[in-house]
């Protein structure tokens, strides 16, 4: 359950050269409250996000600890987030004008602090004209379109007012010639851990990269992949990159020494935190296309089944793909 306890809108356009600071709080109801609401789910739950921890001496951590307090109103606590981000961007080489919203919810009972930074978009719009001939109607360009509801927001973090516990979706941008992602490293001043989407792709990368050095058959290896990453899902909330090797490999040390190399080289050394619904809808299902053009869903549980799927290397190189005890067919199409 999601509360709205305070919100309020910044807007920071480079293109017009001026900045407006709300000095009064969003009236949070009716279609402001449903636009937020949406967006807040839709980031809280976004598999891209990746959680972070401050810095010891990090600024944005000392001003939320006053606002928490209670020593800073929520207004000026707001104003000076955005005033950071307005000063980063300033520098910015992709200067965009951008919605700044920070909020005060609760997520489950949570105390959250969320910032939004959503860039501006080219979009289109009616004006109505009055001409010496009549009404004229026009289609006209609106540079300040915000993301719908079926969109998300480009940039966010949110972080714990208890635990001070941060998760942070950031773009990476060119400032004085540096590529720095601003979120994390000049507004929050946090360290990142890679984030559940990172940690799917890379084992299953580095999984097939590993297969392919050694001969064996990529397709096989995304499918133990999965079937490793839903029984870690069904047992808890954390995948740990490092036993996977064990388990995808088990019966040639070479392969999985390569594997723990490679993931350690990426940056994988701790277990990532996983949405435990999120993940198991990603890998429940193989999508598999062949070069003829024929594409097959197959259950995770079922590909290495071969009461149910069997694959067999034929003698002039192809695959062939024999699906059994088939009593119905539906088609779909």
């Amino acid at each position: 359950m999601i509360i709205i306890d305070k919100a309020i809108l910044h807007i920071l356009d480079f293109n017009s050269g001026m900045t407006v600071y709300s000095d009064e709080e969003l009236t949070v109801q009716d279609s402001i409250e449903t636009f937020l609401l949406k967006h807040i789910e839709k980031s809280w739950g976004s598999q891209e996000a990746k959680p972070g921890t401050f810095y010891d001496d990090s600024s944005f951590q000392k001003l939320l600890e006053e606002y928490i307090s209670g020593e800073m109103s929520f207004v000026p606590f707001s104003k000076a987030i955005t005033h950071v981000l307005e000063d980063a961007f300033t520098h910015a080489e992709e200067m965009a004008s951008a919605d700044v919203i920070v909020a005060d919810v609760r997520i489950d009972d949570q105390r959250q602090i969320a910032v939004f930074k959503s860039n501006s978009h080219v979009g289109y719009t009616h004006q109505v004209n009055q001409t010496e001939k009549g009404i004229k109607n026009e289609i006209i360009n609106h540079y300040s379109i915000m993301p719908n509801l079926t969109q998300k927001m480009e940039e966010f973090a949110f972080i714990d007012a208890g635990t001070k516990a941060v998760s942070v979706s950031s773009k990476k941008y060119t400032i004085d010639g540096n590529s720095i992602y601003v979120f994390p490293e000049i507004l929050l001043e946090c360290s990142l851990a890679p984030s559940p989407k990172e940690a799917i792709k890379n084992l299953s990368k580095t999984a097939a990269k590993v297969a392919e050095a050694y001969g064996q058959d990529k397709v096989s290896t995304e499918a133990a992949v999965k079937s490793y990453v839903a029984e870690n899902m069904q047992e808890g909330d954390e995948l740990d990159l490092r036993e996977a090797g064990k388990e995808l490999f088990p019966e040639n040390a070479a392969m999985q020494a390569d594997f723990d190399t490679a993931i350690k080289d990426a940056g994988f050394t701790e277990p990532v935190k996983m949405d435990q619904e999120a993940t198991m809808k990603k890998v429940c299902k193989h999508k598999l296309k062949t070069d003829t053009g024929i594409e097959l869903t197959i259950p995770t549980d079922y590909f290495d089944n071969t009461e149910y799927v069997e694959f067999n290397n034929n003698d002039d190189g192809t695959l062939s793909i024999t699906l059994k005890h088939i009593a119905n067919i539906v088609n779909r199409g």
